[in-house]
């Protein structure tokens, strides 16, 4: 999927008709003169008059050639456009209503001590006039001669009379001012309170603006200032130092990029659309290699650079580019929290919300008749972010789900009241359920087939599943969910892994058909933790950070890190953030919407009461202690609940590998445990144990029995799940 880039508007190019009308057949005989001359007046004579305007000798032709550039302008060219608009401009009034509004006591003091300094820079200018200080300055010029003529006495005097009527009168004016002023502040005191704040405006505005510098700014910013600038040049700069221009005699001789749109603002960076010079051998793809120069010749990394291609379905070609420049990293920041938290149902059908883009655009991605592969370094938001699509899985009641996690913690653990299989863990009795749910898919999958080709083409016209069919056949679409793909693999031996992995093929390759959703995520996907022939038939692809490009394309695609996917860019701080691919071409960094633990475990609780209400409640959680307990408003204990789901494919377990999977489900709880205390504290929770010793494959150690820790949990509880 391309980086959403802001809409342009279409270049208004001029065609003209002769260069593009096909070349008429060449005529084999040779006509007379005479027939030739025949032949023209009469194909004069019968030239169409609607291609007159574009003939080569009509001089009009240039001039009534109508451009094909819309009529309006991008963002009036949809009732969607224009609302989102006025509701942008709406957002941006209040905003910054609000952040004035606060500052309203500031801009008043503020405009007082201007006011203050701009009265004292009226005194200061009217003081001369007021004092006749022109007039001063001559007569003290006068006196200061030591010889003076009859005439330059006569001069002195005359200005020194001058002077005293100038002075007098100025200062008669200036007290009948002064007294006018303290009348009218006297007004304004006794004055209604509206007419005060009026008065004083009218006063205190214009001593304001006396009084205001250079610099002087009576609001304040509303907006950070730029961390980035970017224009045409500095474009054109940064591309000829990539490579990518050809350069010239100088910077201005050289070739250039067609500004298709912009440099403009476009939120927080900057956003241009350009096409590249022709007869220099580079593409839009080549731009796109070329990521990191470009960011480095723009001076910001390169995560805040965002490039596409733009498409001819978009008025693109081949050399056209979109490009948008955050002026700082656009993933950081609180995340997200997903719109599921707060939804009540979902349609799997419809496209899940899955996070936002750099420019804040909501990300959504269909994932009926597709397979999903996660990957990417541990703690970087991989599971949680994998989490999102099961998710939305829970709130359709008709999606059974089907999961396996080879880590076998507790990130997946909520989806026990839920999951028709669950599979935790990868050990031996782990490994073996496991293929036994692949198997049980395998046989769903050829049953639905089978009867999705006897169906009539007026109820199946495409032969997959249709809504209609999964409410007449209760045929819900199947959720399979694995992740940590590697522990399996690199438990398994090299016949039930070969097995395993073509399993995983053929679920994923016909499955989609079907009804099946594939969701599998791994650390690390290289050939030997997760096979190239599984990961090369996966449809959508998401990675977090990764070490390297290789890596990158090994959980993205090859040669996507050339295209501009590149995982490995992202830095420990994007944590959610990962590269999403939807198609070939097709690719965005995605911040994850954000869905912690607890919210994921109340989401497996409102899914079981829905599949309850439908009657779709099967498997695994139809059975389910811990949940059939909390249907009925009973406390299970917590050590009972977390050894029961620890012993879930395993009848009989060493007390050492019982302990090792209490810690893994929970090392905040279990990281200190030992026998001792894990007996003292079942025994606490009524457990009983008929032995203390188990026998596994014929070795018997200290351990626990299965329905020794069932027996401990109420009778009327083990009915309700089927026990």
């Amino acid at each position: 999927m391309p980086e959403p880039a802001a809409e342009e508007p279409q270049m208004g190019t001029v065609h003209h008709l002769d260069e593009h009308r096909p070349t008429p057949p060449v005529t084999l005989v040779k006509p007379t003169t005479e027939a030739a001359t025949t032949d023209a007046a009469r194909a004069a004579d019968d030239e169409p008059t609607g291609e007159a305007v574009d003939r080569s000798d009509n001089p009009l032709a240039d001039w009534l050639t109508v451009p094909d550039a819309p009529v309006l302008p991008a963002w009036a060219r949809s009732t969607e456009s224009i609302k989102a608009n006025v509701v942008a401009l709406g957002r941006l009034t209040w905003w910054h209503t609000r952040y004035h509004g606060l500052r309203t006591p500031k801009y008043l003091m503020k405009t007082v001590l201007l006011a203050c300094r701009g009265f004292y820079r009226a005194a200061v200018g009217i003081w001369p006039t007021l004092s006749a200080r022109e007039h001063t300055a001559t007569v003290r010029a006068l006196r200061a001669q030591v010889k003076l003529r009859p005439e330059d006495v006569e001069l002195a005097a005359r200005h020194q009379a001058a002077h005293s009527a100038r002075t007098q009168t100025r200062r008669w004016r200036f007290g009948i001012a002064a007294v006018g002023v303290a009348a009218a502040a006297t007004g304004i005191a006794l004055a209604d309170p509206v007419l005060q704040a009026g008065m004083s405006a009218a006063v205190v505005a214009p001593l304001a603006y006396l009084g205001r510098g250079k610099e002087t700014r009576l609001l304040d910013q509303g907006t950070p200032p730029l961390k980035v600038d970017m224009s045409a040049q500095q474009l054109n700069d940064a591309l000829r130092a990539a490579g990518l221009l050809k350069p010239g005699k100088g910077d201005e001789d050289g070739p250039k990029v067609t500004c298709v749109m912009g440099p403009v603002r476009d939120g927080r960076g900057w956003a241009v659309v350009f096409d590249l010079p022709r007869g220099g051998g580079k593409t839009a793809s080549d731009v796109l290699a070329k990521r990191e120069v470009i960011a480095q010749e723009l001076g910001v990394d390169e995560i805040q650079v965002i490039m596409s291609r733009v498409r001819a379905a978009k008025g693109g070609n081949a050399g056209r580019v979109s490009m948008w420049v955050a002026d700082d990293d656009p993933y950081l920041g609180t995340p997200n929290p997903s719109p599921l938290e707060k939804a009540e149902r979902f349609s799997i059908w419809d496209a899940v919300p899955f996070g936002q883009d750099a420019r804040g655009t909501r990300i959504s991605v269909p994932v009926m008749w597709q397979s999903m592969f996660f990957g990417g370094l541990p703690r970087r938001g991989k599971t949680f972010s994998q989490r999102l699509l099961t998710a939305a899985g829970l709130l359709d009641p008709y999606v059974r789900h089907y999961i396996a996690d080879g880590k076998g913690g507790a990130d997946w653990m909520p989806m026990k009241a839920v999951a028709h299989r669950l599979v935790m863990g990868a050990e031996d009795d782990a490994i073996e359920a496991l293929k036994a749910m692949l198997a049980e898919l395998l046989a769903e999958m050829e049953r639905r087939f089978a009867l999705l080709r006897d169906l009539p083409t007026s109820l199946c016209p495409e032969g997959k599943l249709t809504p209609d069919i999964v409410a007449k056949y209760n045929l819900p679409v199947i959720f399979v969910t694995i992740d940590e793909l590697q522990e399996y693999f690199t438990a398994m031996e090299r016949d039930d892994r070969d097995q395993v992995i073509n399993d995983l093929c053929r679920i994923a390759r016909r499955g989609p058909a079907a009804g099946f959703i594939s969701n599998f995520a791994s650390q690390r996907p290289d050939a030997d933790s997760v096979p190239t022939k599984l990961r090369e038939i996966i449809t959508i692809r998401y990675s977090t950070q990764v070490v390297d490009r290789a890596s990158s394309d090994m959980v993205l695609g090859k040669g996507k890190a050339a295209q501009g996917a590149d995982a490995s860019v992202l830095s420990e701080e994007h944590k959610g953030v990962g590269v999403l691919v939807t198609g070939p071409a097709s690719y965005v960094t995605v911040r994850a919407d954000y869905l912690d633990g607890p919210t994921f475990a109340a989401l497996c609780r409102k899914g079981r009461t829905l599949r309850e209400t439908a009657g779709q409640l099967t498997g695994d959680a139809a059975g389910d202690v811990t949940a059939a307990a909390d249907a009925q408003g009973v406390t299970v204990p917590a050590i009972i609940s977390d050894v029961l789901e620890v012993m879930r494919h395993s009848p009989r377990m060493y007390t050492t590998d019982l302990l090792a999977g209490l810690v893994n489900l929970d090392e905040d709880v279990y990281g200190d445990f030992n026998a001792e205390q894990l007996a003292s504290e079942l025994e606490a929770a009524g457990v009983k144990r008929t032995s203390k010793q188990v026998k596994i494959n014929g070795k018997a150690l200290a351990g626990y029995q299965r329905r020794d820790i069932e027996d401990a949990v109420p009778a009327e509880i083990l009915l309700a799940a089927g026990r």
